[in-house]
């Protein structure tokens, strides 16, 4: 567990608690990470097609995480657990369509030269 706060802040109001022991990162990271292996356990499966649309989808599924951490970062008011990990799920599966999609392009790219 030494190594998750070089991925988290650990803070431990802002992190679930199981049995008096605080979680290894916090809600936010909780639910991304949650995000993204349902997304990946739901790709396995279900194979998708990465479109320009999936893409502007993915971005648009990132924005409540920003607004949720920069209006608590800003001090405009003050978000909860729930909520955090909420934005976090989103935004987790938000993220992994939006890599998958930048990769795809990169390796596109990379191949187009070689």
């Amino acid at each position: 567990m030494k190594y998750s706060k070089f991925f988290c802040h650990r803070i431990p109001e802002r992190s679930f608690h199981y049995k008096n022991h605080q979680f290894p990162v916090c809600a936010r990271c909780t639910g991304f990470y949650t995000g993204l292996i349902v997304f990946l356990i739901y790709n396995y499966f279900y194979p998708v097609n990465y479109t320009l649309n999936l893409f502007i989808i993915s971005a648009i599924l990132l924005i409540p995480t920003a607004i949720d951490g920069f209006t608590q970062l800003l001090g405009l008011r003050e978000s909860n657990n729930n909520l955090r990990f909420i934005t976090g799920f989103i935004g987790g599966i938000g993220l992994i369509i939006f890599m998958k999609i930048a990769v795809k392009i990169f390796f596109n790219l990379v191949g187009a030269y070689l």
